[in-house]
């Protein structure tokens, strides 16, 4: 599964501070001391959801493994708009989900922070875990069928969708283990009456995996508007096409697809890499 690496340089961009959180300035030391090229990567994410506007006010994230701090992640603080996170004002967590102690007065989602170092502490190569609660895709893990192999979207995670059942806020430490069973080797994980989750190896692969997902249910949604019968491909098409996802070629597409919405996000505003 592991394939693509990205860095992205910090001198692309003359240094800028930002107000309204962390300032370069203040926290230069510290964020080059701890995978400068992940923190940029997530934060680019954050504002590629924005753009496609796969948010929920503050209350969903996403998070990254920084391959240099054993045990660190990183994930968004709770308080921050998608379009507000920046490579600066992401904090740390461990794999038990805690604030490392120079982010103990950070605002943060323990939901969130469970939901994240539970995968993460499971899969250590796992790089990059997105959570989403768009209207799409709620309605979808609310639909008992799931996920229909009605698009070409949905058909590329053939076998590679796992169902979590709802319990509340995922604040207990038991349900960890529950969740992490459930995604098992999947590609993503839809958790019933409540959103989804893709996990990538890379930045660009979590992306992407987010991305068709989304739109799959989107379609989906769509699809079944007025009660329709649908059609849908035979079973071995629907495993070519699961066959078909995760070919080199592929991979590298899914590398453009992230290139290119990085150079989208770069013409709108490049305070993110700060």
């Amino acid at each position: 599964m592991r394939g693509i690496g990205f860095i992205l340089e910090w001198d692309r961009y003359p240094v800028v501070t930002d107000n309204r959180n962390m300032t370069m300035t203040q926290n230069a030391a510290s964020v080059t001391s701890t995978g400068l090229s992940v923190r940029q990567e997530l934060a680019a994410i954050f504002r590629i959801l924005a753009h496609f506007r796969m948010t929920d006010l503050i209350h969903t994230h996403a998070s990254a493994r920084i391959k240099d701090r054993d045990g660190a992640l990183l994930i968004n603080r709770y308080n921050l708009l998608f379009d507000e996170v920046t490579a600066s004002n992401l904090i740390e967590i461990d794999e038990a989900g805690v604030p490392f102690p120079e982010y103990q007065d950070a605002d943060i989602n323990d939901a969130g922070c469970n939901i994240h170092s539970a995968i993460h502490e499971a899969m250590p190569e796992i790089g990059f875990v997105i959570y989403t609660h768009t209207r799409a895709g709620a309605a979808v893990s609310a639909q008992k069928h799931g996920l229909l192999p009605i698009s070409q979207q949905a058909m590329m995670f053939d076998g590679a969708v796992g169902y979590h059942e709802f319990e509340g806020f995922v604040l207990s430490h038991e349900e960890r283990g529950r969740l992490v069973a459930d995604l098992a080797d999947n590609k993503v994980l839809v958790l019933r009456n409540h959103g989804l989750i893709a996990v990538g190896n890379n930045a660009a692969e979590a992306l992407n995996r987010i991305y068709n997902l989304e739109r799959a249910c989107e379609i989906q949604v769509a699809a079944l508007a007025g009660n329709p019968e649908l059609v849908t491909p035979p079973m071995d098409i629907q495993n070519r096409m699961g066959r078909q996802a995760v070919t080199p070629k592929q991979l590298h597409i899914e590398k453009m697809g992230w290139d290119a919405c990085l150079r989208m996000i770069d013409r709108q505003d490049i305070s993110y890499l700060l």
